[in-house]
């Protein structure tokens, strides 16, 4: 069966930094578009980040632009996220998540756009 599973998650301090690891499973990892998205406490799904099946593309929320980097490592069957210049408002919980699509663009986001995604592992900022 698929399977996605997140880690790397923790405490960490505003302006700190934090790396993600998605590891998968029971799928062919290196043919699929994979995403980032998150979930706040008492707010709804936010996309993050989409890479495209390669690598070599990806796209990224505005809220997250240029301190979040999304990459992987196929031969691992591993998707990362780079988080730095956390900020508290990025506190919650991160999914890796396999888009029923192949398209790097993303504007809003719910489940339905996924057929599969992980546990979650928490990201608290927080000083």
């Amino acid at each position: 069966e698929v399977q996605l599973v997140e880690s790397g998650g923790g405490l960490v301090q505003p302006g700190g930094s934090l790396r993600l690891s998605c590891a998968a499973s029971g799928f062919t990892f290196s043919i699929y578009y994979m995403s980032w998205v998150r979930q706040a406490p008492g707010k709804g799904l936010e996309w993050v980040s989409t890479i495209n099946t390669g690598g070599g593309s990806t796209t990224a929320a505005d809220s997250v632009k240029g301190r979040f980097t999304i990459s992987r490592d196929n031969a691992k069957n591993t998707l990362y996220l780079q988080m730095n210049s956390l900020k508290p408002d990025d506190t919650a919980v991160y999914y890796c998540a396999r888009p029923r699509g192949r398209t790097l663009k993303v504007t809003t986001t719910t489940w339905k756009d996924y057929d599969y995604w992980g546990q979650g592992t928490q990201v608290t900022v927080s000083s």
